[in-house]
């Protein structure tokens, strides 16, 4: 029996075998991903269809390497309701794809089946989550832990083995369009997210393409796909303790991104592809081109097939709808891609489809209806919600406490508009089964309030319902739906100026004001009402200052998935306390920008000469506050006993403190704990978030919350660019909400830094 064959073997060891007996042609068909696979296959009738296209592409190259999306849905796709694949219908689909590359592959190669899962499951039934920057909100790494796996636990019973996350892009401009799919502006806590959300779906064994590889949020003036004007030490410090974090949970693959850094495309930067992840991270997986990528590599070499080349040699081994990967043949026959790069991305491809047991168990069950993964059974979805919400100001207003023949005006373009809360690159979903901000009041208010709703479209109209109400509750935002006459390029993104869509990819914006009349809709509805709650829905961080400080309570959160509406009712009415924290700073104006928290230290802090007033941001990262007041105090900072003075996971500097509930809400505490070093051979930033923890505190009790710093928190990438942990002075700061309290300047020297200065 040949080696390939024997399940017993390792899976690298099979690979390598497999890949000794194939022709070129068969190599270079592995590394394909040109397809759009929503295209590939249909239902007609009782029948399922495979495409001309695919059955060509299969003869070709022998097989398939990839199928990209065959079972998305959205607009851009085309797939719906009515036409798109579903149920048994799209398992049956499946095994045809499958049975057809197997039969024109001369070994029996199976596909592996590729799949997005921005916030959810982008197919007809797909279990959907908040946006990144909503779980970013919880600081939960355990829930999106559950969470991701519930996604998973559908995608694999769809036969979707390789799945594509957004969850490496940094929130540092909220001009681009895609600052929802971050987890926050952050690099520790989207670190901490990330590596649980690997871990989520590798725990129902689907692997994992995390996106995008890498510093697509610095962005040029906001711009999707600008270029990341930074050098080595600021990726390293902001951007990639994220990529390292996913290396070290075992991600499988990882998608270059559109744009370029200091000059180099992320697709042809050979440091970044291979210096950095692979020989420094130990990362042995595959790297995926982002969609159409690889052809864009021709503004450098003017030729599409040295494109294929260019990118191979880099390090990119499998190419997304492009078509210079599919020219593979040729540059090899050229002699610009080697024998040797070729076999390597193909062993990286066998391997993973050995892995996950493809050559052993290509097909699926098709005798039942696969599972529906409902709310009641899977409640991950609203606990993010709920987690998520964060209250940024309250009079006193909140929660209500509404009696019978009370009215209520719920007002705003955000009141019972679905899409509004569901966020970019999401499927058609039924409507009847998901919660808008309407609905969840109407589930949640006492029976015999009077809840009037008004999108707010006539200023006029809203005014007169606001000044007769009891309460009014103001609802806001942005819309990054892409349903409606939005227009698509050839890589799914919108095009710039769609009606409909005021925030996702291709929605840059140079202003951070709400689009439409929802400013004058404020100021007309503030006028009329007596008691004002305004609720923002949002998919960017916006400046919403006179919003802000004439409201007089505001919640915010981030496009919060199909029961986002329930979990905002049920905070509006207090059947929770809110415990989400900002996972970004807002600015008062774009004029501003950037006010991320964690900036370089500057012995003297200056301001724009036109904006004194706006020394710091409207609201800043970790913000947030609930319905009972949470007391911190017998703070106790103790340093460890510390041998080395290398950089790795030794604990160094223990944080203890008592939090009481002083409130009737049970809550829970939020405690973060930031460094800032005060003695580098480099500047550093003001503060470094580097420990969190999420702590349920009942009503009236007390909890113990301890934080532990590690080596590496306090270490610094020096002028040598080298990870050190140098002796000095630190200070520690302790936050939770909007309440920060400094603990203590902490002067680290271990001790064998001690006995050389006695030396």
């Amino acid at each position: 029996m040949e080696l390939y064959r024997d399940c017993t073997k390792a899976p690298r060891a099979r690979a390598e075998d497999l890949c000794s007996r194939m022709t070129l042609r068969e190599k270079v068909g592995q590394l394909q991903q040109q397809l759009y696979g929503f295209r590939c296959a249909a239902r007609e009738g009782q029948e399922i269809v495979l495409s001309q296209e695919l059955r060509s592409t299969a003869e070709h190259f022998g097989g398939l390497g990839f199928l990209y999306g065959m079972l998305r849905a959205d607009p851009w796709s085309g797939r719906t309701k009515e036409n798109g694949l579903r149920g048994r219908d799209a398992v049956r689909a499946y095994n045809a794809v499958q049975r057809m590359s197997i039969s024109n592959s001369r070994f029996g190669i199976p596909a592996l089946m590729t799949g997005d899962c921005p916030h959810g499951n982008m197919m007809l039934d797909g279990y959907l989550l908040p946006v990144n920057l909503a779980m970013g909100s919880t600081f939960d790494p355990e829930l999106v832990r559950e969470a991701a796996y519930v996604c998973a636990k559908q995608l694999r019973a769809f036969g979707v083995h390789v799945v594509c996350v957004s969850m490496l892009d940094m929130l540092r401009d909220p001009r681009w369009g895609r600052c929802e799919e971050c987890y926050g502006e952050d690099p520790y806590a989207a670190a901490a997210l990330a590596k649980a959300a690997v871990e989520g779906y590798h725990k129902a064994g689907v692997a994992v393409v995390a996106k995008h590889l890498c510093a697509q949020g610095e962005t040029t003036g906001g711009i999707n796909a600008s270029p990341a004007r930074l050098g080595e030490r600021e990726l390293r410090e902001i951007h990639l303790p994220v990529v390292k974090a996913v290396c070290e949970a075992g991600v499988d693959a990882f998608m270059a991104a559109y744009n370029e850094i200091d000059g180099v495309p992320c697709h042809a930067n050979e440091w970044l592809l291979n210096d950095l992840i692979r020989d420094e991270y130990g990362f042995d997986g595959i790297v995926m081109a982002d969609g159409c990528a690889v052809d864009r590599l021709d503004l450098l070499t003017g030729d599409n097939t040295r494109s294929g080349a260019m990118a191979l040699n880099a390090g990119v081994d499998v190419g997304l709808w492009d078509t210079a990967f599919s020219r593979l043949e040729e540059a090899a026959l050229q002699g610009w891609v080697s024998e040797r790069r070729l076999n390597e991305a193909v062993v990286r491809v066998l391997t993973l489809k050995f892995r996950l047991g493809l050559f052993e168990h290509p097909y699926l069950p098709e005798q039942e209806e696969p599972e529906t993964f409902a709310p009641d059974k899977y409640p991950q979805s609203l606990q993010l919600a709920q987690e998520g919400v964060v209250l940024l100001k309250n009079d006193g207003m909140l929660p209500l406490r509404p009696q019978a023949g009370q009215r209520i005006a719920l007002i705003g373009p955000a009141a019972d508009d679905l899409y509004r809360q569901l966020g970019d690159y999401t499927p058609p979903m039924d409507e009847e089964a998901c919660i808008t901000l309407a609905k969840g009041l109407r589930r949640i208010l006492p029976e015999k309030v009077i809840l009037d709703v008004d999108d707010g479209s006539d200023t006029a109209r809203a005014a007169a319902l606001a000044a007769r109400a009891d309460a009014v509750i103001l609802a806001l935002g942005s819309s990054s739906s892409r349903y409606g006459q939005v227009f698509f390029d050839q890589t799914g993104a919108a095009v710039s100026g769609a009606p409909v869509m005021d925030c996702g990819e291709g929605v840059d914006i140079c202003r951070l004001e709400l689009s439409g009349n929802q400013n004058e809709l404020f100021a007309c509805v503030r006028a009329a009402a007596a008691r004002l709650i305004t609720v923002l829905i949002l998919g960017r961080p916006y400046a919403v200052g006179s919003i802000a400080r004439d409201s007089d309570a505001l919640l915010c959160t981030f496009y919060p998935g199909p029961y986002g509406g329930l979990a905002l009712a049920q905070a509006l009415c207090g059947a929770y306390s809110p415990t989400g924290r900002l996972p970004v700073s807002f600015p008062h104006d774009a004029s501003q920008l950037p006010v991320y928290y964690n900036k370089k230290r500057r012995d003297r802090i200056r301001t724009y000469a036109d904006a004194r007033e706006q020394r710091g941001p409207l609201f800043s990262f970790g913000d947030g506050m609930g319905y009972s007041p949470l007391v911190y105090s017998e703070i106790r900072c103790e340093a460890l006993d510390v041998q080395g003075t290398k950089p790795d996971d030794t604990p160094v500097v223990r944080v203890r403190a008592t939090v009481e509930n002083q409130g009737a809400y049970d809550t829970d505490a939020l405690p973060m704990l930031f460094v800032t070093d005060l003695e580098a051979d480099v500047t550093r930033r003001e503060a470094e978030l580097h420990a969190f923890a999420r702590i349920p505190v009942p009503a009236g009790e007390k909890r113990t919350a301890e934080l532990t710093l590690a080596a590496c928190d306090l270490a610094c990438w020096n002028r040598r660019m080298q990870f050190e942990l140098q002796p000095g002075q630190y200070k520690l700061t302790l936050k939770d909400g909007n309440s920060a309290e400094w603990i203590t300047n902490f002067q680290f020297i271990p001790r064998k830094c001690e006995e050389s200065k006695k030396m």
